[in-house]
């Protein structure tokens, strides 16, 4: 399976899916329009290892809710991603049962390496 999830409105994301040249190998879903169920966080956090990990500490709504000086469980995380899907860390590639998680340069490195 070869699986992005991503949001249509990020220029990041859409730099990050032109310069991989990836095209209809792969199953789009905008986090935006489409959201996240629950089967699919659970199934990300599977291959990820934590909710923690798949969390955007960079989403505006972060600071907003002063989620900061809050400590947060792991359910805390999976509750947040689901409610609100700009607490996705994105892109999200699932590729053959391997996750890559943000738009790191490693992260798409080792995206590009693995779809080669």
């Amino acid at each position: 399976m070869k699986k992005v999830y991503y949001l249509s409105t990020c220029d990041t994301c859409k730099r990050i899916i032109k310069e991989l040249e990836i095209g209809d190998e792969f199953e789009y879903q905008d986090i935006k329009t489409e959201k996240i169920t629950e089967k699919q966080i659970e199934d990300m956090k599977a291959l990820a290892g934590s909710y923690e990990d798949l969390f955007s500490r960079v989403a505006r709504k972060y600071k907003e809710l002063g989620l900061k000086e809050k400590q947060l469980t792991e359910e805390d995380y999976k509750a947040y991603i689901l409610e609100e899907y700009t607490f996705l860390k994105r892109p999200v590639f699932i590729i053959d049962g391997e996750i890559f998680i943000g738009n790191s340069k490693k992260n798409v490195a080792a995206v590009k390496e693995k779809i080669g």
